[in-house]
C-alpha cells in the first residue's frame, strides 16, 4: 500500500513538473511596468539613446514614481509640491501658461532653478526590467494604454517611436520591441513625455466665495487646440490642473507572446426574434498578425463560459494560417458555427431592470511551438437600440435594451482632477451609483474616456454608459473656441479609432455621442460617426449631448435614424423648489429628455472639513463661509451657490453652528434631488430620462455631486435612491396627488398604499389607504391630498408607505410641508427615541454586510435619521446603505442594510452611529 501511494505521488509530481515546464515554454505574459524614475529635460541633458541603457548614471536626482502617474502627481508624491486637492494649495504651484503665472505671481514656486515654468519642456520617465532567458525568440510588445500629450520611446538604446507617432491623450499604442528586448538580462526603457502643444489660458481663479462665474475652458477655449482632457485648463467645477496632466496617465505593459498574436477581437450579440429572447446569435471577428518571416499554420480555439452565474461552457476551434509578416482578418458567425447559437441565454440587463449577467470568451492561437497567443474578455448578451419621437416640436430620444424601452436615470461622471484613479476606486464609484439606483453614467466630452477598469465595473454593476467624444461647445466654437480645433485632425481620428477598438465589447456601452454641447468640424464629425458605424455598428450614435447645437444643413444626424440628438442640457443647475421641476416636466419641451440638470449639493459635516481645510468664518461673508469655499466651487456661476445658501436661510433659519449649517444644507439637498427625479418620474412614459450634472466630483467640492470626492454620499444621494427605486410611492407636487410608479418590466402585484399627515408635534391629521396594482411599467394616481392639505394651515409631515400582500414595505417616503415654505418650526421639534438592534452580520472576502432594525419607540416622528458605519471614530467610506436620511412615524420600525469593502473595515470592530434631526446619538457596536 505504501509503495502504491509513493508511486501515485511520484506520478503526480512528474505530471505537475511537466505541466509547469510546458506552461513556461508556452506562457503568454503581460507584465505591468510600474516603478519608474522621473525628471525634467531642463535638468537632464542626456539623449534618449543614453538614458535607455541599463548602465545609465545621472548626476541629477530622479524622483521615484509609480506609473500610471502624471508629472504633477509624481512631484506631489515626492513632496515637491503640496496636494492641489486641499485648500488653496493649487495657488502654490506654477501653471503651464506663462501669462497666467505672471498674473498670479506663480513663477516663484517653480522647483527648477531659473525656470519660471517647469512644464514647458518634456519630462523623462525611466525604468529597468528583467526578461527571462526562456523567452528568447518571443514577440515582445510594449503597450501604452494612455499618454499625454506626446511621447518618444527608447528601449536599450534604440528609439522605437517618436512624438509624431505618439500624440493625443486617448490613443493606445502597441510597439513591437522584439528586436530590442534582451532575454535573460536587464532591459532599460526611457519615455520622453512632451507637454501639450498649446497649454491653454485659464480664466481668473475662483478665489472668492460667491465669486464670479468661471469661463469654462478659459476665456478663449484654446485648450481645444489639443486632443486632451479639455477641463484640465479649468471649468466652473474644477480649477486649472497646473501641468495639464502631462505624463503617463494609464498603465504600461510588456506583453510576451509567440509569433502570431491576436488583436482587436469583437464579439457581437444579437437577439434575432425579439421580443422572444430564447435564442441569441453571436458573431466573432478578430485580427491575427504574424510577426515573423515564416508562414504560420495553427489553430484558433474559442471557449465561451458564464462569468457570474452557473452554466455550461461551449467551445470550438478552426485551423487558420497566416502568411509571413502579414495579418489576417478572421470571422465566425452563428450561421457558420453552431456553438455561437446560445439557447436560453442569460441576458445582460441594466440596473433596476434585471441582472447584469456576463459571459467570458477565451481566444487561443496554437501552432507547432505551442500556444502563440491568448486573450480573454467579458461580454454580455444583449442588444441596444434607439428611436426618436416628435413631442410638440421637441424630438425625444428613447433607448431600448433587449427590445424593451428603458428610462434613463443617472448623470455625468467626471475624471479626477489629476486622473488619479485605480481599479478599486472605479469599483467603489460604480457600486455607489448602482446603490443609488442609477442606471446610466455619462462620460462627459470635456473629460476623458476612462480606463478599462471603469468599464469592467460598469459591466458588473449593470450601469449603462453614455460616451461623449472629446468635443465641447466651449472649445469647438459653439460658445467660444473654434471649429478649426483640434489643430491636428489626424490625432483626433486616431484617438477615435483606438477608443472604439478598446471599449466596443463592453455591454455597458449604450451610446456614442459626437461631444458635449457642440460639434466638431465636418471631417471630424464624420470620422466619429462613420467609424462608430463601421467598427462597432451595434449601438446608436447621436450628434451631441445637447439640444443647443444644431447640425449644419446636409449633415447626417443620429445613427441609425438620421434624426437630431433628441436630448437637452441647459439645466437648471441651481437649487429650485420641487414645484418648479414639476412645472418643467409638465410643460415637456426640453424636459422630454433632460440630459443635464442638477443642484449645488454640499457634503455632510463629517467630510466638509476635508473639503474646506480652513473652516474659520470670514465675518465679511455669510456665516460660515470664507474664500477657500470659492476655490472649492462656492461661486455665483451656474450653480448659484449664493441662492442655494439664501434659500436655505429663508426656509430653515440662520444657522449658528457649522454642524447646524451642514444639516440644513442636507435638507436642501434632499428636497432638491427628490424634486428633480420625482417630477420626471411622474411622467415616466412621456420622457426619455433625466440626468444630473453631475454624479461625482473631480476634487473636494461643495457643488454638483451626489457623493463627494471622499466617497461620502450627501442626503441628495438617498433622495435619488428613493425616488428612482423600482416601485415607488410619491407625492406629486403639481396636483397634490399620491402616485405609484413602476419602473420594472413586471407587474407589481396587489399593493396597499397608505398616506398619513402629521402635525409638527406628531398629531395625526389624516389617514387613508388604497389598493393599487400596476401590470407593467407606468404610473397611476391613487388618492388626492389637495383637499386635505388645503385645510391644514400649519407645518406638517406627509408620510407615505406602500406594502405588498405579505405586509412587507415596498416603498416609503416622507415630505415636510409648510405655508410660505417656512420650515423654521423644524428647529423646535420634540425629541424622539430610537432603538437599534443588529439582526445579522456577515464577514465576507470582499465585503462585510450588516442588517439592523431601527425602531421609533416614541410618540414623536423621528426625522431625518442618519446611520453611519464607523471604525475608530471615522466613517467607513464607501458604505452602501439601503436607505438613509429617512424618517419614522411614531411606533414605526424599519430594517436597513449596509455593506462596505472588507479592506476598509480591516480587523477593527465596527459600529453604527445613529443620529438624526431630533434623535439622540447612539453608537451600536457590531459583532
Amino acid at each position: 500500500m505504501k509503495k502504491n501511494i509513493t508511486s501515485v505521488l511520484l506520478f503526480a509530481f512528474c505530471f505537475l513538473l511537466c505541466s509547469n515546464l510546458y506552461a513556461q515554454k508556452n506562457s503568454i505574459t503581460q507584465v505591468k511596468l510600474t516603478d519608474f524614475d522621473l525628471q525634467s529635460e531642463y535638468l537632464v541633458n542626456d539623449a534618449g539613446s543614453t538614458i535607455s541603457t541599463t548602465n545609465y548614471k545621472s548626476s541629477v536626482y530622479w524622483f521615484p514614481v509609480k506609473v500610471p502617474s502624471t508629472v504633477l502627481t509624481g512631484l506631489v508624491a515626492n513632496k515637491i509640491y503640496p496636494s492641489p486637492y486641499l485648500g488653496l494649495n493649487n495657488m502654490l504651484i506654477p501653471d503651464a501658461s506663462d501669462k497666467f503665472n505672471k498674473e498670479y505671481n506663480l513663477e516663484q514656486y517653480s522647483f527648477i532653478p531659473n525656470q519660471p515654468n517647469p512644464w514647458k519642456k518634456p519630462y523623462w520617465y525611466r525604468t529597468t526590467f528583467k526578461v527571462a532567458a526562456k523567452d528568447k525568440g518571443k514577440v515582445f510588445q510594449l503597450i501604452f494604454k494612455g499618454i499625454n500629450y506626446r511621447a518618444a520611446v527608447w528601449v536599450n538604446g534604440k528609439q522605437i517611436a517618436d512624438s509624431t507617432q505618439m500624440a493625443g491623450m486617448f490613443a493606445e499604442y502597441s510597439l513591437d520591441v522584439s528586436k530590442e528586448i534582451i532575454a535573460g538580462g536587464e532591459n532599460a526603457l526611457a519615455v520622453k513625455i512632451y507637454p501639450l502643444d498649446e497649454p491653454g489660458f485659464p480664466d481668473k481663479e475662483q478665489l472668492e466665495a460667491m465669486g464670479p462665474f468661471y469661463l469654462n475652458g478659459g476665456p478663449t477655449g484654446d485648450i481645444g487646440k489639443n486632443v486632451t482632457m479639455l477641463c484640465s485648463v479649468g471649468w466652473d467645477w474644477i480649477p486649472p490642473v497646473r501641468d495639464r496632466n502631462m505624463g503617463i496617465w494609464q498603465p504600461v505593459y510588456l506583453r510576451t507572446s509567440g509569433a502570431v498574436t491576436i488583436s482587436h477581437p469583437q464579439l457581437k450579440t444579437d437577439l434575432p426574434n425579439l421580443p422572444d429572447t430564447s435564442i441569441a446569435k453571436l458573431a466573432l471577428n478578430l485580427t491575427l498578425t504574424n510577426h515573423t518571416g515564416i508562414t504560420k499554420n495553427g489553430t484558433l480555439s474559442v471557449i465561451i463560459k458564464p462569468e457570474n452565474f452557473v452554466g455550461t461552457a461551449v467551445q470550438f476551434s478552426k485551423g487558420v494560417g497566416v502568411n509571413s509578416n502579414s495579418f489576417k482578418q478572421v470571422g465566425f458567425t452563428a450561421d457558420e458555427v453552431n456553438q455561437l447559437i446560445i439557447h436560453q441565454p442569460r441576458l445582460w440587463w441594466p440596473n433596476g431592470y434585471g441582472r447584469a449577467n456576463l459571459y467570458r470568451i477565451n481566444l487561443k492561437y496554437t501552432d507547432n511551438n505551442g500556444v502563440s497567443d491568448d486573450t480573454t474578455f467579458v461580454f454580455g448578451v444583449r442588444t441596444v437600440g434607439s428611436t426618436s419621437t416628435d413631442i410638440n416640436g421637441y424630438n425625444r430620444r428613447d433607448f431600448y435594451v433587449n427590445g424593451k424601452r428603458v428610462h434613463l436615470v443617472g448623470g455625468a461622471w467626471v475624471p479626477d482632477m489629476m486622473v488619479n484613479r485605480d481599479s478599486a476606486r472605479y469599483d467603489y464609484e460604480m457600486h455607489l451609483c448602482k446603490n443609488a439606483n442609477v442606471n446610466l453614467v455619462r462620460i462627459w466630452g470635456g473629460g476623458v474616456t476612462p480606463p478599462d477598469a471603469f468599464w469592467d465595473a460598469a459591466d458588473r454593476y449593470g450601469l449603462m454608459v453614455w460616451s461623449d467624444f472629446w468635443v465641447t461647445g466651449d472649445t469647438q466654437g459653439e460658445f467660444k473656441g473654434s471649429p478649426d480645433w483640434p489643430l491636428e485632425g489626424n490625432v483626433f481620428v486616431k484617438s477615435v479609432i483606438s477608443t472604439i477598438y478598446r471599449v466596443r465589447n463592453h455591454p455597458s456601452l449604450l451610446v456614442w455621442t459626437g461631444g458635449n454641447e457642440g460639434h466638431a468640424r465636418k471631417e471630424l464629425y464624420y470620422a466619429m460617426r462613420d467609424n462608430v458605424i463601421a467598427m462597432d455598428g451595434t449601438r446608436p450614435f447621436i450628434p451631441c449631448s445637447s439640444g443647443f447645437a444644431k447640425l449644419p444643413a446636409g449633415w447626417e444626424g443620429a445613427y441609425p435614424d438620421n434624426k437630431s440628438s433628441g436630448v437637452y442640457s441647459g439645466g437648471p443647475y441651481a437649487w429650485k423648489d420641487p414645484k418648479e421641476y414639476y412645472k418643467l416636466a409638465d410643460a415637456g419641451k426640453d424636459w422630454v429628455f433632460k440630459d443635464e440638470t442638477g443642484i449645488p449639493s454640499q457634503p455632510p459635516y463629517n467630510t466638509l472639513a476635508k473639503v474646506v481645510t480652513n473652516l474659520t468664518w470670514d465675518t465679511k461673508l455669510p456665516f460660515p463661509l470664507n474664500n477657500t469655499w470659492g476655490y472649492h466651487d462656492a461661486c455665483t456661476g451656474a450653480a448659484k451657490y449664493d441662492e442655494y445658501y439664501s434659500d436655505m436661510v429663508s426656509r430653515y433659519g440662520q444657522p449658528t453652528t457649522m454642524v447646524g449649517f451642514s444639516d440644513k444644507m442636507q435638507l436642501m439637498n434632499y428636497t432638491g434631488y427628490q424634486g428633480i427625479f420625482e417630477a420626471d418620474g411622474h411622467k415616466l412614459n412621456e420622457t426619455g430620462g433625466v440626468m444630473l450634472w453631475k454624479l461625482n466630483s473631480a476634487l473636494p467640492s461643495v457643488v454638483w455631486q451626489i457623493y463627494d470626492w471622499y466617497l461620502e454620499p450627501n442626503a441628495g444621494y438617498y433622495a435619488m435612491q428613493n425616488a428612482v427605486e423600482p416601485i415607488h410611492i410619491q407625492f406629486n407636487q403639481d396636483d397634490s396627488t399620491v402616485m405609484v410608479i413602476n419602473r420594472t418590466f413586471k407587474g407589481t402585484g396587489s399593493l396597499t398604499a397608505q398616506a398619513d399627515v402629521y402635525s409638527l408635534n406628531s398629531k395625526s391629521l389624516y389617514h387613508r389607504s388604497a389598493s393599487v396594482n400596476l401590470s407593467s411599467t407606468g404610473t397611476t394616481s391613487i388618492m388626492p391630498l389637495k383637499p386635505v392639505l388645503g385645510d391644514i394651515n400649519e407645518f406638517c409631515f406627509v408620510v407615505l408607505k406602500l406594502t405588498n400582500a405579505l405586509g412587507k414595505v415596498v416603498s416609503r417616503n416622507t415630505y415636510w410641508m409648510a405655508p410660505n415654505n417656512d420650515y423654521k418650526p423644524l428647529n423646535n421639534m420634540d425629541n424622539a427615541n430610537l432603538a437599534t438592534k443588529v439582526i445579522k452580520a456577515e464577514r465576507g472576502y470582499k465585503e462585510d454586510k450588516y442588517s439592523l432594525q431601527i425602531t421609533n419607540n416614541s410618540k414623536r416622528i423621528a426625522f431625518f435619521i442618519r446611520p453611519q458605519l464607523m471604525v475608530e471614530g471615522e466613517e467607513v467610506m464607501p458604505s452602501y446603505w439601503s436607505t438613509n436620511y429617512f424618517s419614522l412615524a411614531p411606533g414605526e420600525s424599519t430594517t436597513v442594510t449596509v455593506s462596505a469593502p472588507t479592506a476598509k473595515i480591516g480587523s477593527e470592530k465596527p459600529s453604527v452611529l445613529v443620529s438624526g434631526w431630533n434623535v439622540k446619538e447612539q453608537d451600536v457596536v457590531l459583532p
